[in-house]
């Protein structure tokens, strides 16, 4: 290849990556939320498993609105 030739993904500014690597954070800790919440149910404390469970889902669609949104700024 040479170095002219042409690159066919789009570019993102420093911006848009830093605002998908924070809805991809925030992601993170919504699978971790989801994934601990069984340990919760596990020690016989339904209450606080169901309430992380719906925090993290939350989480999920926070992270996923960010995410989407900068993909779509591209």
């Amino acid at each position: 290849m040479t170095s002219g030739s042409p690159d066919r993904s789009p570019r993102r500014s420093p911006e848009q990556d830093r605002a998908r690597l924070v809805g991809l954070f925030v992601l993170g800790v919504a699978v971790v939320l989801l994934l601990s919440s069984v340990t919760w149910f596990s020690s016989d404390q339904a209450g606080v498993g169901i309430a992380q469970l719906l925090c993290g889902l939350v989480v999920a669609g926070v992270g996923a609105f960010l995410v989407r949104r900068a993909d779509s700024r591209g």
